[in-house]
């Protein structure tokens, strides 16, 4: 243990990407403020529809940097390669959602969903009969929650086109 009360033993991996990721984007975000707001003629200062996000992005920025600066190292190790590369896993999840979102219009909510959540609960590590049926039956709970109880209006799948007129119009209604 570290007898320094104000600067404890912890992990230092990860903090030098996290503050330049987090300092970098503010920085991106500020330099756009001036085409995603308007400053209103004959408006108070405070009531400006710019005025509260740049006061919160010129923050970020600014503390951003602070962070950067009060870093105990500021130069990059393996480990914080490792830390980086583990948060990038996550865009993975970003793919099978945008993956799905491309889907459902070709096959359907239903068919769309009954496809991917067993997929993800395979994904995920789960492969037992039991679980890759329970998350089916999920699939089809949500379908049915979302599309009869909540009425949800989501489109049909384009497969549905080829369906006779009685049995198209039942699908795009309830799956």
């Amino acid at each position: 243990m570290s007898d320094d009360p104000i600067r404890p033993r912890m992990p230092r991996r990860g903090q030098l990407p996290f503050a330049l990721i987090f300092t970098g984007l503010s920085l991106i975000l500020l330099l756009q403020i001036g085409r995603q707001t308007t400053w209103a003629e004959g408006t108070e200062l405070f009531a400006q529809p710019r005025f509260w996000p740049a006061v919160a992005l010129i923050g970020m920025v600014g503390f951003g940097a602070l962070h950067i600066w009060h870093l105990p190292r500021r130069r990059w190790h393996r480990e914080d390669t490792f830390e980086a590369i583990k948060w990038l896993r996550v865009l993975e999840y970003l793919g099978w959602f945008l993956v799905y979102v491309w889907i459902v219009p070709v096959i359907g909510y239903l068919p769309a969903s009954i496809l991917f959540a067993p997929a993800l609960t395979w994904r995920l590590g789960y492969r037992s009969k039991a679980m890759l049926g329970l998350s089916a039956g999920f699939a089809v709970a949500v379908v049915v929650l979302f599309k009869s109880v909540l009425q949800v209006r989501i489109p049909g799948g384009a497969v549905y086109e080829y369906l006779p007129d009685a049995l198209r119009s039942f699908f795009i209604l309830n799956f």
